[in-house]
């Protein structure tokens, strides 16, 4: 027995459609009567109370504890779990009650997991992937395993005790990258210390051109969870904007808005969301100010003295952005100084940061693997042990992306 994209299930094992074991929960309330939930990647959580609001907190949908929700949305792929309360979450998730008693963990497990996230998304639809979207009507007919109760309860508890192992030694070293992140704001921040008082003072607005790209999709570059849209040369686009030379570009909008920032020298096109300064005033050393704007400028956010929206960073805001600086021999020690520090906290975090993916790759096969039977845990004595979450995702992202929704 077994199903195309899972392959072989165990003999005792059985199979059914979604629709066979669940109830789609399609009731809208307000969230002033049932709290707002977030649907994220690290599943159901309350949501954030400094997040906007939307005017659609009076069309929500129910969502009730033991409900299992999914967001339907491709571009949220991954986000979804099983509700620990009551509450109300985005339009655009599908919400799923049990039909019968089985374990909600291990659905929460088995609905989250990677072959499923990919067969759920392919019986979906769309004109592009980004605009691809997964409905109820699809989702049902999605045949899933089913094992008997108890075996349902061992994988659940095997499943806790070993992911809560691989997530305490993925958050240890998340914990180490943070750190080395910090040693390098303190190094950043001892060398704007010196002789600071006889620096020269300048708004944004007199040191660099700003400008965005327009809104077509071109390649990206990664940086950690957020994405910059920058093109390589050899991409064939039309209606792109385009520099060749020295610039920093900075995310505008999302929850890495004023946080991100790259330093590109040579020929590329960005996306509409992208911050791109150039052209800079004769007294300035491009790669000084992206260092002085990647260090200081997210702690001016937190700060609120270039207090954003949440999504968003307006012109106004970065153009009147002081920024000090030392004579412009001196700019070029510091990056040269800081070059020479930052190679060695690259390399230590790009390690960590292999080990990590290394464990979170480790993770996603062991939970496909038992969950799907092909790695038997029925006689498997499991030790007590605590709980421990991922505890990286940033449900922000997730709530100003249901909310943009709205």
């Amino acid at each position: 027995m077994g199903i195309p994209w899972y392959g072989e299930l165990p003999e005792r094992w059985e199979t059914h459609k979604v629709s066979e074991l669940f109830i789609e929960r399609r009731e809208k309330v307000s969230d002033k009567v049932f709290a707002p939930l977030s649907v994220s990647k690290g599943g159901i959580v309350p949501q954030i109370a400094t997040v906007a609001k939307s005017n659609a907190g009076d069309d929500r949908k129910l969502v009730k504890k033991g409900d299992f929700a999914i967001n339907s949305r491709s571009d949220r792929r991954g986000s979804s779990g099983t509700s620990q309360n009551d509450g109300s979450v985005s339009l655009i998730n599908i919400v799923l009650t049990p039909r019968t008693e089985t374990s909600e963990m291990y659905w929460h497990y088995l609905l989250k997991s990677h072959p499923f996230i990919e067969e759920y998304y392919r019986n979906g639809r769309g004109i592009v992937a980004d605009l691809w979207t997964t409905r109820y009507s699809e989702m049902k007919t999605i045949y899933v395993p089913l094992p008997p109760r108890d075996e349902q309860d061992q994988i659940v508890c095997y499943l806790d005790w070993k992911v809560s192992q691989i997530n305490k030694v993925i958050n240890a070293k998340r914990k180490l990258v943070d750190l080395l992140h910090e040693q390098k704001r303190i190094v950043f921040s001892n060398a704007m210390k010196r002789n600071k008082n006889e620096w020269d003072s300048m708004r944004f607005r007199f040191l660099s051109k700003i400008t965005t790209g327009n809104k077509d999709t071109i390649n990206r570059i990664d940086d950690g969870e957020y994405p910059f849209y920058v093109r390589s040369p050899k991409v064939e686009r039309i209606n792109t904007f385009s520099y060749n030379g020295e610039a920093i570009l900075m995310a505008g909008d999302g929850v890495g808005a004023g946080r991100v920032f790259h330093y590109v020298n040579g020929k590329f096109d960005y996306h509409q969301r992208v911050y791109c300064f150039y052209d800079f005033h004769k007294d300035i050393y491009p790669k000084y100010l992206y260092y002085y704007m990647a260090e200081l400028f997210p702690s001016e956010i937190d700060k609120g003295t270039a207090k954003s929206t949440v999504d968003s960073i307006r012109l106004n805001m970065i153009q009147d952005f002081i920024i000090s600086f030392p004579k412009i021999n001196q700019q070029k020690n510091i990056v040269a100084n800081l070059d020479r520090r930052y190679v060695n906290y690259e390399s230590i975090a790009t390690k960590l940061n292999d080990e990590i993916t290394l464990f979170t790759e480790y993770r996603t096969r062991l939970i496909s693997d038992v969950v799907t039977g092909k790695l038997d845990v029925r006689d498997v004595v499991v030790p007590e042990h605590n709980r421990v979450d991922d505890v990286t995702v940033s449900d922000v992202e997730y709530d100003i992306a249901e909310i943009m929704e709205d």
